[in-house]
């Protein structure tokens, strides 16, 4: 009898488990509010694989699986939810990774998402990034933003994903959704081709490489409104990532026309409450201001840290602080807060009471 994937998946969703493993010659386990549980069942074998593979994979792939080491695509049940699937080898077995999209997309307050970050949706050009590890909720906040749009404005936008992951009804705008390999090649020429399409605003699923970054640019500067990911671990950290797709001779123009163009950087990362079993995101704002142009612009990102770090507005917000709101809140504990700071002196600091003061940088106790 060929493996039921969809009573899996049901099963999944009953106990919100946001990702479903199946690995060839073990129990297929869940990821549940952050941590894997193993389900207590028969092992999967080759066959089960191959039984899943062929309800789920799109006919376009079917070619394609016989060379490619990894796939991504989507699968859905109607009126439970959609999937984006990830195929690959393991120990040359075949495994299979399904992450649940959502119908309904979340608004900002409900993801406990800071409202600043609604400012970007007001945007009329430039790059907005999100960045962040895999599974930090790097999308879902961009289909929240989008979302914002869409209800708010009369525009057009395309987004171009690898693959689509929220399917956006039309509201006050138009939206026309492209995926990578069934209707565009690759990212850089699915924003050359969107350009041709009468956008306003695009999303892109993920910054790979410069020829993707410089097309992004280009769509920027020509008018249009940008957003897209990077798997990167903090806001500077990613200006010095872009600056890094370059040789030394051209990365001074690249940071230029980039201080022009981003309107601002987010870093997102989900931590577990003080209520087990549940995760909050924290996020870090970097926008840019007038001062972080200049300093992008003359490659000082140390001293673009050093700002944020004396800064107490919400349109600029690091990490810590972030991380320090929650604990304040009672959300998370003084060991969460630790363990997911990049700054560990200033995140000890911090929960001591010692913070600094945002003219004069002097400590207060």
């Amino acid at each position: 009898m060929a493996f039921n994937i969809d009573e899996l998946l049901t099963k999944a969703h009953k106990v919100q488990a946001s990702d479903i493993h199946i690995n060839c010659n073990k129990v297929p386990s869940l990821r549940i509010n952050g941590e894997i549980f193993k389900i207590q069942t028969d092992v999967i074998t080759q066959n089960d694989v191959q039984s899943i593979i062929d309800k789920t994979l799109p006919k376009e792939y079917k070619q394609t699986l016989a060379i490619a080491k990894d796939i991504d695509y989507t699968y859905e049940i109607k009126g439970l939810s959609r999937y984006r699937v990830n195929y690959c080898k393991d120990i040359h077995f075949g495994k299979l990774t399904f992450r649940a999209i959502p119908y309904n997309i979340k608004t900002l307050e409900e993801l406990s998402l800071p409202p600043y970050l609604k400012e970007f949706t007001n945007c009329l050009n430039g790059i907005v990034f999100m960045t962040g590890a895999t599974g930090s909720g790097k999308t879902t906040t961009l289909a929240s933003l989008i979302e914002i749009i869409n209800q708010k404005y009369k525009r057009h936008i395309i987004t171009i994903e690898d693959p689509v992951e929220f399917v956006y009804e039309d509201k006050k705008s138009i939206i026309t959704q492209r995926s990578l390999d069934l209707d565009v090649r690759d990212f850089k020429t699915g924003i050359k081709y969107a350009l041709r399409q009468d956008p306003d605003v695009i999303l892109l699923g993920e910054i790979r490489d410069k020829e993707t970054l410089l097309t992004a640019i280009e769509a920027s500067e020509t008018g249009h409104l940008v957003f897209s990911t990077l798997h990167t671990n903090g806001t500077v950290s990613s200006i010095d990532r872009m600056r890094g797709f370059f040789d030394e001779a051209a990365q001074d123009q690249v940071m230029r026309r980039l201080a022009h163009c981003v309107r601002g950087i987010a870093h997102q990362q989900l931590v577990p409450t003080v209520q087990k079993g549940r995760l909050v995101p924290a996020i870090e704002i970097l926008t840019f201001t007038s001062t972080v142009v200049d300093y992008v612009k003359q490659g000082k990102l140390h001293e673009i840290t050093q700002l944020m770090q004396r800064s107490r507005q919400p349109n600029i917000v690091t990490m810590n602080m972030a991380l320090y709101e929650l604990y304040k809140k009672e959300l998370i504990t003084k060991e969460t807060a630790l363990a997911h700071s990049l700054e560990k002196v200033e995140m000890e600091q911090m929960l001591k009471g010692v913070t600094r003061n945002a003219q004069t940088d002097e400590p207060l106790l």
